[in-house]
């Protein structure tokens, strides 16, 4: 796995899965809604760490830059 994602982009997703980590924790969203968006929030948070998002292979999308 080649790594595809930039600083930018996983510091996007980390703060987005923090914040809907906040909204579940504080009863904001519940339910099957919210555990949805916890799932998401995990693969964001675990994308950001591997810095690989597999969606992006297919569609040839790369935000790291080049070097």
């Amino acid at each position: 796995m080649k790594p595809n994602m930039g600083t930018a982009d996983k510091a996007i997703r980390i703060i987005i899965a923090v914040v809907i980590a906040g909204f579940y924790f504080t009863d904001v969203i519940s339910g099957t809604t919210g555990l949805v968006l916890m799932i998401i929030a995990a693969v964001f948070v675990l994308t950001s760490f591997i810095g690989f998002c597999p969606l992006y292979a297919p569609f040839g999308i790369n935000t790291k830059g080049h070097k």
